[in-house]
């Protein structure tokens, strides 16, 4: 691939949709999202925790207010996984600003000029148990900051709280997959994510249990410039680290400012 992915972001449309979920999202989840004076112009890679199990609402609340702020010159692009690109919804999808993560979607967008949102996470993030909800950890994953460097733009690290309160996450299932063999492999997962939460109590990722209207609040950080901070040959794992450092004390600071579960 490449561009043809790109060039399906439909900016009225976009729009549409934008028009129809903000409000929604204001109102259910109290959507809050800070410093998107931060973002650079130009291409810039967006890295952000991941929370909310299979209803994540991060990108959702980050794009409306986005786009309310900016307006539609300059697209948001969303590495997204394999799943969200295929099947009846898969175009209008890329209408919207998903592209498949790969390295070389990832590279053509942040060249176009676009900005682009990364969760490193994935699944394992997103489903990270309740008791460990304002943590910032991407299972090892660093291959964004090899994204960034390819590319030469800056890391805008964002996080989000209040996603991982829309239910109760009790475990990734990492031992429920193990158990499961070859069920698990065949889709492709090493977790098996446990929640409970309304109307159906007890989950196994099925049946979806609707998310709980937890306030939800997301602040994007000053940009990163890896070579003016790192120097030309960085090593990988200390970016990653000070990107991890500089996240988790945002996310500390939001989480001292929160009373209650849910309410906020």
């Amino acid at each position: 691939m490449t561009t043809d992915q790109l060039t399906k972001w439909d900016p009225s449309l976009t729009e549409q949709v934008m028009n129809v979920t903000r409000p929604f999202l204001k109102r259910y989840f109290r959507a809050e999202v800070r410093g998107l004076d931060h973002i650079p112009p130009g291409g810039a890679l967006l890295v952000s925790n991941h929370s909310g199990g299979l209803f994540p609402m991060d990108v959702p609340i980050l794009a409306a207010e986005y786009y309310a702020e900016h307006g539609y010159d300059r697209p948001l692009y969303t590495l997204s996984h394999d799943m969200l690109m295929v099947g009846p919804t898969g175009e209008f999808f890329r209408k919207i600003g998903y592209i498949k993560a790969s390295h070389q979607n990832a590279d053509a967008a942040l060249r176009s000029g676009g900005l682009v949102v990364v969760f490193p996470g994935g699944d394992y993030d997103v489903y990270r148990p309740t008791f460990s909800e304002n943590k910032i950890d991407f299972g090892g994953r660093t291959g964004y900051v090899k994204a960034a460097l390819n590319a030469g733009v800056p890391i805008v690290p964002t996080v989000g709280i209040g996603g991982q309160e829309t239910q109760i996450f009790l475990s990734r299932g990492t031992w429920l997959a193990k158990r499961l063999g070859p069920i698990a492999k065949l889709a492709r997962t090493k977790i098996v994510p446990i929640s409970f939460g309304f109307p159906f109590g007890l989950s196994l990722v099925v049946p979806p249990n609707i998310p709980l209207p937890a306030k939800i609040v997301m602040k994007v950080l000053p940009p990163i410039d890896i070579v003016a901070e790192f120097g030309e040959d960085p090593d990988i794992d200390e970016v990653d680290a000070h990107v991890r450092r500089v996240m988790q004390r945002a996310l500390d600071e939001l989480a001292a400012e929160r009373r209650l579960p849910v309410l906020g």
